[in-house]
């Protein structure tokens, strides 16, 4: 059964994925529809490369001036010398202008409105390239270790999309006329004026949502999907796609929900979820309302609440974020490269948005043309770094294929978080100081082999009695 409690704290994040802030308004409860069913459970094969791959964002529109496939294709090969495993693309589908969203009159740049108000789910929206250029994208990724998972958006389409105008009745109505979303949790209207909802009590509506996955996988050879506000679509829904894929799809593929509350999408369709938690936490502890003691009991919590094979997306930024909440200057200050070291070191997998390797400081406009600026300071080290360790040191994998995380206690938990992990031989130990306040600890000497090697330390960190860790100081002792 789906979970019906959700995260007050970060409902606001959960709803801005469909390109709006979350103002809501009273509905008819009866109109709401049911995602509480019994899904079935689903066997399936996670792809081999996802057990020690971290994932990429790429906003396309934003990403160069031309904001083309084929632009973004130039950065392949500088992307895979930073040690990238998979490229997730924003939406690529045509978008509806029906009710399309601007910032204001007073935004200078074209108003491109929402890349999630899709027209049309098997089309590439001819600003970003053609379906050429995609399945070029694909193959070029290939041939570079890269894998390609598309952005799909299952809950809804923009208001004069193909399927709003060939098939009403794949849409939800209240009253007799379509709405935007509701979310099923809190039974109220979303303010996403320019989506309507779709009906997944309409069979022809799930076989059209399956078809159009499909064809991304059989037509450019994509290796998976992140689904747009997963919990707003029924668990059954999932398991039944997931079902499709086993039968139809000639490789594995990888899934991310955009959703962390309904623990059943891993037992239905998902090999990862979002970890807006623990996105949430690390601000909270950067700010200092909470301890790096916090850690421990949300780890705890995530634990009790998923099967044993989860793992979760764990990042700084990403296009919601970056838009709607803050850059990552503006959310961590200068502890930016020490929460993101500790979000590829955790149990999870670490994400980069596409701009982070240039320090990006700036939030990209969601519905207007905003290019990213290329000329901030390099951090393609630091994430080549992280990369190779997620690649190369099996402690680090992510799911059941890494290994367990043991904390190690320090001189003052309230702001040093430490731990160990081993997996095959494989061993890493890591602190950071997750605070602005100097520390100054000693570390047992039997944790560290020989052979292990100090990465990413900002102060002196061979002298094990006398550990100095400026603010938002970090080390990670690594034999590979």
């Amino acid at each position: 059964m789906l979970k019906k409690q959700s995260l007050l704290a970060i409902i606001a994040l959960f709803l801005v994925a469909a390109c709006s802030t979350p103002k809501t308004a009273n509905t008819d409860s009866k109109t709401v529809p049911s995602t509480v069913k019994t899904a079935p459970v689903v066997k399936w094969t996670a792809p081999d490369w996802v057990k020690n791959a971290a994932i990429y964002e790429v906003n396309l529109r934003q990403y160069s001036k031309e904001g083309t496939i084929n632009a973004f294709a130039a950065h392949l090969p500088r992307l895979q010398k930073m040690g990238v495993k998979i490229l997730w693309l924003m939406p690529i589908y045509p978008i509806c202008e029906t009710n399309k969203k601007c910032n204001s009159e007073k935004e200078k740049t074209e108003c491109m409105g929402s890349p999630y108000a899709a027209y049309d789910f098997e089309a590439v929206n001819p600003k970003l390239g053609t379906l050429a250029d995609l399945k070029k994208l694909v193959a070029e990724s290939h041939k570079l270790g890269m894998k390609v998972i598309l952005d799909f958006v299952p809950d809804h389409t923009g208001w004069d999309s193909k399927w709003m105008k060939e098939h009403p009745e794949y849409f939800k109505k209240v009253d007799g006329k379509f709405t935007v979303p509701i979310d099923p949790f809190s039974g109220k209207a979303t303010d996403w004026s320019d989506v309507a909802m779709v009906d997944y009590g309409n069979l022809g509506l799930r076989k059209a949502m399956i078809d159009a996955h499909l064809y991304w996988v059989k037509n450019a050879d994509v290796d998976g999907f992140r689904e747009d506000v997963a919990g707003f679509v029924p668990s059954d829904f999932w398991a039944e796609l997931r079902e499709n894929f086993n039968k139809n799809a000639e490789k594995p593929l990888f899934m991310l929900s955009e959703w962390e509350d309904v623990g059943d999408h891993f037992t239905t369709a998902f090999d990862m979820n979002y970890g807006w938690s623990y996105h949430g936490l690390i601000k909270e502890i950067n700010k200092g309302v909470k301890p790096a003691t916090a850690l421990d009991e949300w780890r705890t919590r995530q634990k009790n609440r998923f099967v044993s094979k989860y793992y979760q997306m764990l990042f700084t930024q990403n296009h919601d974020e970056n838009c709607w909440n803050g850059t990552e200057k503006e959310s961590f200050g200068d502890g930016g490269n020490c929460y993101t070291a500790l979000s590829f070191t955790l149990e999870g997998m670490g994400l980069i948005y596409g701009g982070q390797e240039v320090s990006l400081d700036k939030r990209l406009s969601f519905f207007h043309k905003d290019e990213i600026d290329w000329k901030g300071e390099s951090r393609a080290s630091f994430f080549l770094k992280l990369n190779e360790l997620k690649t190369k040191n099996q402690a680090l994998w992510n799911g059941e294929a890494g290994g367990e995380l043991v904390k190690i206690s320090t001189v003052d938990d309230s702001k040093v978080y430490a731990f160990k992990r081993e997996k095959n031989g494989d061993k890493i130990v890591a602190i950071f100081n997750l605070s602005k306040d100097k520390v100054v600890m000693k570390l047992d000497k039997k944790l560290i082999d020989r052979n292990q090697l100090a990465l990413f330390a900002k102060a002196n960190v061979n002298d094990l009695d006398n550990i100095t860790l400026d603010g938002f100081g970090y080390a990670i002792y690594s034999n590979k």
